[in-house]
């Protein structure tokens, strides 16, 4: 597939996701942008949700990260499902019964002006980082298989792919979201569908002669227990994997802006356990695609692609579907599905980071209409600058497996939510509010401080993932030692 024809199939995706956005941003008003007026099916955000979720980092980078890991991610996963309950049935209640459109409005009424900003600026840092990581995958394959033969720029690549976001999500922020996510949804699930589709037929085999192959064996290895000292080991992917979800899901202005456009709690609710069983169905599908490209890498001779000199697992996918000759279909869909996958994360990304600078540093709230929409229209157009910054900025630091590095980034950026909100839920506890800024800072030092001690210093033992609820838990003991004595009732 040439790279004027991935030019051609890039622009008439964008045009179907523009005229979306002509319907959906007809009103232009700041509520639809934020709530989008509170009228959003449960079951059409359910599904726009799981694109949303996977984003361009599952697409690619958990096939390519198969050969190093096996399935050992799964236990990940798992820890994922429990995640989604707890914000099901803890976290959106206090969300609906407060009517926030910023969930950190939360510790504003909970513990004061100084706890707010702290958890709006984790946020902030941690979305742009994670909204960052995604273009990043999403451009260096463009990059790699269009614009290098014409010698583009990366950052002119970065630079326009924040553009084509911009345009569309401009006038109806999340209300335009939650109809591009479903379209983005369905492009991605045919576009895994039919690649394992095709790549089967050309081993020649059926899809439960793959499940019984010898060859499935040497990656699909999901569970760890042997060596509690290892990155991988079960307890510590399982619960990993539940905090991240409940920080990455539960404390983010990105995910709930979604759940929060839904009529009720109840309808809310019913989105987040439906979305939540999806997701492990169709990551355990990313799992075995993961490992079928290796098979089929390993029976072809096809080696990793090659990136600054590096071999790069995350590339594997894109080599295989646009230049083993697979056949046109597997390529458009393959394209499609990347689109698909990286834009319906990064667009809600810009709309949420836009949402939470208006409510949580702007005020905008409190202005009148015109100023609050004037405000947001800027702050829309100073976000996407940011993201085309960071994304550049990623090329030349980044250094590992993307999925890998996104999640480690959560275990430092999120903690300080972690424990903000949990000592808000789960004690009566009122806080000296003008030190809740270093309490963060000292957590967040120390599991820096931590993930950085050699490992023959620790007998051997590495630090995972387990690393988000240790930094909670150090924010949790920080707000306990500057605790007020007055004790209020718990809200849960």
């Amino acid at each position: 597939m040439s790279g004027i024809h991935i030019l051609f199939l890039i622009g008439g995706y964008f045009l179907l996701l523009l005229i979306i956005s002509y319907f959906t941003g007809k009103n232009d008003s700041n509520e639809d942008f934020f709530k989008a007026g509170k009228r959003s099916p449960w079951y059409l955000v359910a599904f726009g949700m799981v694109g949303a979720s996977l984003s361009g980092v599952t697409f690619i980078s958990v096939p390519g990260w198969v050969d190093a890991s096996q399935f050992s991610y799964m236990q990940v996963v798992f820890g994922y499902l429990l995640g989604y309950f707890i914000t099901a049935y803890i976290l959106l209640p206090i969300y609906y019964r407060q009517n926030v459109t910023s969930i950190y409005e939360y510790l504003d009424d909970r513990f004061g002006f100084v706890s707010y900003k702290v958890g709006a600026i984790s946020f902030f840092v941690s979305r742009v980082l994670g909204a960052s990581f995604r273009l990043f995958l999403v451009a260096i394959v463009l990059q790699q298989f269009v614009f290098d033969v014409w010698n583009v720029p990366f950052e002119v690549t970065v630079t326009l792919s924040v553009l084509l976001i911009w345009i569309y999500t401009f006038r109806g922020g999340i209300k335009t979201i939650v109809w591009t996510d479903t379209l983005q949804t369905l492009f991605m699930l045919l576009s895994i569908g039919l690649s394992i589709y095709f790549i089967l037929d050309q081993l020649n085999w059926s899809f439960g002669d793959f499940l019984s192959s010898t060859e499935l064996q040497k990656y699909s290895k999901t569970f760890f227990i042997d060596d509690f000292f290892a990155k991988n080991h079960l307890l510590k992917s399982f619960f990993g994997g539940m905090f991240i979800t409940v920080c990455m899901t539960g404390l983010d202005q990105d995910m709930m802006q979604k759940n929060l456009t839904c009529r009720n709690l109840g309808e809310a609710q019913k989105n987040m356990v439906s979305f939540s069983v999806v997701m492990v169905m169709v990551t355990f599908i990313f799992m075995l695609l993961g490992a079928l490209l290796f098979i089929y890498a390993d029976t072809h001779q096809i080696a990793l692609p090659i990136m600054d000199g590096k071999p790069k697992s995350d590339l594997l996918f894109p080599e295989i579907a646009l230049n083993s000759g697979l056949g046109i279909t597997v390529a458009i869909t393959f394209m499609l599905g990347l689109i698909a996958a990286a834009y319906s994360s990064a667009d809600s990304a810009l709309t949420s980071l836009t949402t939470s600078f208006c409510i949580d540093f702007l005020g905008t709230e409190k202005k009148t209409k015109a100023e609050a929409k004037r405000i947001r229209r800027f702050t829309h157009i100073g976000m996407s600058l940011l993201l085309i910054l960071v994304v550049i900025a990623f090329k030349y630091i980044l250094d590992r497996n993307v999925i890998d590095g996104l999640l480690t980034v959560a275990s430092y950026t999120y903690g300080p939510l972690l424990g903000l909100f949990a000592f808000g839920i789960f004690t009566n506890y009122k806080i000296k509010d003008n030190y809740v800024w270093l309490v963060a800072l000292i957590s967040v030092g120390t599991i820096v401080g931590l993930a950085k001690i050699p490992t023959e210093i620790l007998n051997g033992y590495i630090f995972g993932y387990e690393l988000l609820p240790l930094n909670g838990l150090l924010t949790f003991l920080g707000l306990f030692l500057i605790r007020k004595k007055k004790r209020n009732p718990v809200t849960v």
